[in-house]
């Protein structure tokens, strides 16, 4: 069993397993799908008490979902609680509160050489695990499409916006789906079999791009996925998926990556027309 790195991903597992736990377990199980914030940083005295088990079943939860311990589980919710803080001030006061920070952690030219690194090991990975076959069924289908219609929300926003302005320079049908004035629906309505949805989105996944792909596939669409995990609720969807591991500093993710590959499909795009 692939272990969790996120809340999301964890929960799925729970709900799919729940009624083969035991009755102990599912104690826990039901106490961690309702208590995201106590997980995060209750002691495991606390939760255990708060779940009505004794804190060795805590830890055998845990190793049932491939952990080595709970404390393992509890790090994994207060990561993903402080990524879904949605003011960056707000989160470093989270990091300095639970996690003190080093000498060097936090200042200007440690945070810029700690980006660097991570961004520099992602882009690696990047080119080391993206196939040749992938980028050109993504071109291919880029190419061929009457319209591309590119979805990304919150974090993903600028990676969708500088897409859009790239395959316009490269003299492609391209909008932004962004629901202005929540107009989702208005602006796909006009999406057809021949036409392309384009959807960029990580963890914590945006409902409404996953709402969106569900109707591209009705509708027929072809979909090109820029996700984080072989999980993620938009795999089922695609017709060519891209797996990007960003590189981090604490809970701040870069967008180096993501941006790499899709000025990159751009790029390409432009090249292919030149043949």
């Amino acid at each position: 069993m692939t272990v969790a790195t996120n809340i999301a991903q964890l929960q799925q597992q729970i709900r799919t397993r729940y009624g083969d736990l035991s009755k102990r377990l599912q104690q826990v199980a039901s106490y961690v799908l309702d208590n995201n914030n106590s997980l995060a940083f209750d002691t495991i005295a606390v939760i255990a008490t708060q779940a009505d088990v004794p804190p060795s079943t805590l830890i055998r939860f845990a190793k049932a979902f491939g952990f080595s311990g709970f404390n393992e589980v509890k790090q994994l919710f207060r990561r993903d609680l402080i990524e879904e803080t949605s003011n960056y001030t707000d989160r470093a006061r989270l990091l300095k509160e639970h996690e003190p920070l080093q000498t060097e952690r936090g200042k200007p030219l440690h945070i810029l050489q700690q980006f660097a690194l991570v961004n520099s090991q992602a882009m690696h990975q990047l080119a080391a695990q993206t196939s040749q076959q992938q980028l050109e069924m993504a071109v291919d289908i880029l190419n061929k499409a009457d319209n591309i219609y590119i979805v990304g929300l919150r974090r993903s926003f600028s990676i969708a916006t500088y897409l859009t302005y790239a395959l316009r320079h490269a003299q492609r049908r391209a909008f932004l789906i962004d629901g202005l004035g929540g107009m989702f629906n208005e602006q796909l309505s006009m999406l057809g079999v021949n036409d392309l949805v384009l959807s960029i989105s990580f963890s914590p996944y945006a409902q409404e791009t996953i709402t969106l792909s569900e109707a591209a596939s009705k509708a027929g669409a072809k979909q090109i996925i820029i996700t984080d995990s072989q999980t993620s609720p938009l795999m089922p969807y695609s017709d060519v998926c891209f797996i990007i591991n960003e590189g981090k500093v604490d809970t701040f993710r870069s967008q180096s990556a993501s941006l790499c590959l899709v000025q990159s499909l751009a790029v390409a795009l432009a090249f292919n027309d030149d043949e």
